[in-house]
């Protein structure tokens, strides 16, 4: 078995890029999965054995990576600058933040509405459409990566990390509603 490429885009050969092929993506992934199942090789517990249970892992950890923005975001600011995703960047701006804790109100705000699951659904639409600006917004910085723009692409990043939390917690109190009292 040939070695695997070290770099995600590379194993599915794909351009580095933040846009890409989901269905490429996905056929390159069963593909892969195909050629690198551990079964293929038997039981035996030799270290020959310990090379496609690596692959098989390294083609599942690839495809999480690229299959989620997010992570396919940090992936890139990773192989861009060499600093994982998020850690270092600043805090989001003032009004961004401002933004959160008025949805954080909305979402506490939404329990005790006279209509709550409506109250939550306009909150997950808000989310879904400022995760989908952001994202949009990394493509842009990706497809021309200079350190300013992958500066604003972390920032980006913990933005989107902010929505993400908040989404999981609508969700959360949307599976609380649905239990009942």
């Amino acid at each position: 078995m040939a070695a695997l490429p070290e770099n995600y885009f590379e194993l599915f050969d794909l351009p580095v890029s933040f846009s890409l092929d989901a269905r490429r993506l996905a056929e390159r992934y069963r593909a892969l999965q195909a050629a690198t199942r551990p079964d293929r090789f038997g039981a035996s517990p030799d270290i020959a054995h310990a090379v496609p249970l690596r692959a098989s892992t390294q083609v599942s950890e690839a495809y999480r990576t690229l299959k989620d923005p997010q992570e396919r975001a940090r992936y890139l600011l990773a192989l861009h600058t060499g600093e994982p995703g998020t850690e270092s960047a600043p805090s989001p701006d003032a009004s961004f933040l401002v933004e959160q804790m008025d949805l954080r109100q909305s979402l506490s705000e939404a329990q005790s509405s006279p209509n709550p699951r409506s109250a939550l659904a306009s909150i997950l639409t808000q989310l879904a459409e400022q995760s989908l600006a952001l994202d949009k917004e990394l493509e842009c910085l990706f497809a021309e990566p200079s350190s300013e723009n992958l500066e604003t692409a972390r920032e980006i990043l913990r933005k989107l990390q902010f929505l993400d939390l908040c989404r999981r917690d609508a969700d959360a109190l949307a599976c609380s509603l649905d239990q009942g009292p």
